[in-house]
């Protein structure tokens, strides 16, 4: 079983960027522990700045993956092109935000991709990656 993580902007600097909410972790590092912890599953993971670039990768694995779990970062509350191409594939995506976007900024509370998704963790760290793994799997 195939499973695809897919990190968008800013998300490549987890462990340096605001620590205080985004944690001290890389995701390499965390992603190598997530390995271990499904031993069975055989996970990639795909991270861009680019809104253009995840769409392209949404609609690459959207019929070929048993799951994705996406974290948008920003542009969860921006981009209709993302939830649009959520909306356009056939695999299962969970939507995953390490803070909880429901106590943060307001302009940072609504999410153009929730509605599009199977579900959404909010503000469980790292470990909402482990649990759309999970629900993934069924």
């Amino acid at each position: 079983m195939k499973i695809l993580i897919i990190n968008g902007p800013n998300l490549n600097l987890l462990g340096k960027r605001e620590p205080e909410i985004y944690g001290r972790q890389s995701f390499e590092s965390y992603f190598e522990g997530l390995q271990l912890e499904f031993p069975g599953v055989t996970l990639h993971y795909f991270q861009s700045n680019h809104e253009g670039d995840l769409i392209d990768k949404l609609h690459e694995a959207g019929f070929s993956y048993a799951g994705i779990v996406l974290n948008p970062g920003a542009l969860a509350h921006t981009s209709i092109a993302l939830a649009d191409a959520v909306s356009s594939i056939e695999t299962p995506v969970v939507e995953v935000h390490i803070s909880n976007i429901h106590a943060r900024e307001p302009f940072r509370q609504r999410s153009y991709l929730s509605a599009t998704c199977v579900g959404c963790i909010f503000g469980l760290g790292l470990k909402g990656y482990e649990l759309a793994v999970d629900y993934l799997l069924g």
